[in-house]
């Protein structure tokens, strides 16, 4: 059943992804971002009464408010992050560490931060059980990001923000990307991405319209320009 519940989720994720091509612009995701979908066992990031539940294209709760992207949205924002062998890139929103564990199979490094002190601890716990030895996740404020281990191949936020944060865009590479959902909540959000070109600028578009859970910490107070 496990085998049949992996491959209609991927299915779901084709045709959404078909589906949305004219906002995106992808007909595809990468041969690679789907084989890190199909081989992390999203059912052991998930509480266990909704394990029946868990390959389903739709987000799930976690606890402490929080959430479980649905899995179109972790390949889509996974492949725009344009992954390679020997980045080392950051999260900020740990969460059940599911995000990090498919991201993982593509990158040599990924430092996460949770600002949820249980979230942090079971996340990194069941990272480590599960043998995702390449994540390392602390708690903390993701909104200043991991600046002793900057600058960042990628970065991808998990809750959306009010605006990008400019320490992200300062930890950031040139030819980088960072990909974060912006906007209010229970209002409308744009799924962003930003590429950062070798003079420091940006280039910056939206991709699709999407619903997560607030980004929160100090940072989310100082209104900081988004980034163009």
């Amino acid at each position: 059943m496990l085998k049949a519940d992996i491959q209609e989720m991927l299915r779901t994720i084709e045709v959404e992804t078909r589906m949305t091509r004219g906002a995106t612009g992808l007909a595809t995701l990468h041969p690679e971002v789907m084989d890190a979908m199909a081989k992390v066992p999203r059912h052991q990031f998930v509480p266990g009464y909704l394990r029946p539940h868990a390959y389903a294209n739709g987000p799930l709760p976690i606890g402490s408010g929080q959430t479980i992207s649905q899995p179109f949205i972790v390949a889509l924002m996974t492949d725009l992050l344009c992954p390679a062998p020997d980045d080392v890139m950051l999260e900020v929103g740990a969460g059940s560490g599911y995000q990090a564990a498919v991201l993982s199979r593509l990158i040599s490094k990924l430092y996460s931060v949770e600002i949820i002190p249980g979230l942090a601890r079971e996340a990194g716990k069941r990272l480590r059980d599960l043998g995702y030895k390449n994540v390392e996740v602390r708690q903390g404020d993701g909104y200043h990001g991991w600046p002793e281990h900057a600058p960042f191949d990628g970065i991808i936020v998990t809750a959306a923000a009010s605006h990008v944060p400019w320490p992200l865009q300062e930890q950031l590479k040139p030819g980088g990307h960072l990909v974060i959902p912006v906007g209010l909540p229970f209002h409308a959000q744009e799924l962003v991405v930003l590429e950062k070109k070798s003079d420091g600028s940006f280039f910056s578009r939206d991709v699709l319209s999407v619903a997560f859970v607030p980004l929160t910490g100090q940072g989310q107070d100082n209104g900081a320009a988004r980034a163009s």
